[in-house]
């Protein structure tokens, strides 16, 4: 999956650290970031590449391994230029461009900017919001209220009823292939219940023996995932939810796509089912 990079090490210890001539520099423009595309291959730039970044303050990230990464602050006046050689992306291309670790990196990277963009005053009073000195947080100038990069948990849900397993295609949204049940925990509620939940209100099926399988930090949207695998409980028939999905079916486990893609949990639970690995 996009996270899994052994044997690099993945480092998020918050830190206050200024960057050299050689540390990875994420520039963001809405949702789209500055990196120099080949053959599917992306880099992105330097420190050192950067001729107008000295009257900006640079913001550590994290590192991997390494390497280090930093984007400019997003509270501070002033900006960067896009770098000769660079050109903006749809952060959605890192679904397919490599190397797997930098695309982890870029799309995480992009989470954080996209939240400190967005909470720039406090929910409570108002206030203009500050970087926390001692942690990866904004805290309210005026009432002193402690912000927290938002992740949302996500559950990712193989329902399945002998060699057949149940999938869906959304209704209005980009990505047309089929895919897992998934939905959010809402509050108060465990995955397990949400599992439950997200199954009947999409597909109108009950389900039992409720298996965690392995989670997955999804940069691309903020969230959580948690992935679970579980049985058919009672009656087969699905009652679709038409807002919500185009398609919801039974699929036997010969007739399931092979995995096109390795990044996303809902392919890799798709293909440990139709590898018989479940």
């Amino acid at each position: 999956m996009l996270h899994e990079m052994y044997p690099m090490e993945y480092q998020v210890q918050y830190k206050k650290e200024t960057p050299g001539a050689g540390d990875t520099v994420f520039l963001f423009d809405g949702e789209k970031v500055c990196c120099r595309l080949e053959n599917g291959v992306a880099s992105f730039p330097k420190y050192g590449e950067l001729s107008d970044s000295q009257n900006v303050n640079m913001m550590f990230l994290f590192s991997i391994d390494m390497e280090r990464f930093f984007m400019p602050d997003t509270r501070a006046s002033g900006s960067v230029g896009l770098p000769e050689g660079y050109e903006w992306q749809d952060y959605t291309v890192f679904r397919t461009a490599g190397p797997r670790h930098l695309a982890f990196a870029a799309v995480t990277a992009q989470s954080l900017y996209l939240w400190y963009v967005s909470n720039k005053f406090c929910g409570g009073c108002g206030g203009d919001t500050i970087h926390s000195q001692a942690e990866r947080a904004l805290v309210c100038s005026e009432c002193g209220l402690v912000l927290y990069p938002r992740i949302s948990p996500v559950v990712i849900v193989a329902v399945t009823h002998g060699e057949n397993l149940l999938v869906t295609r959304y209704k209005d949204r980009p990505y047309r292939n089929y895919a897992l049940v998934a939905g959010f925990a809402e509050i108060g509620e465990a995955f397990e219940d949400t599992v439950r939940r997200e199954v009947f209100e999409e597909t109108g099926v009950r389900v039992k023996n409720i298996r965690y399988y392995k989670s997955q930090p999804w940069g691309f949207t903020s969230t959580l995932l948690a992935g679970f695998f579980c049985d058919l409980d009672g009656d087969p028939e699905i009652r679709m939810d038409e807002v919500e999905l185009s398609e919801a079916i039974w699929l036997q486990r010969g007739d399931i796509p092979p995995a096109t893609s390795d990044i996303a949990l809902t392919a890799e639970m798709m293909e440990v089912f139709r590898t018989g690995r479940d």
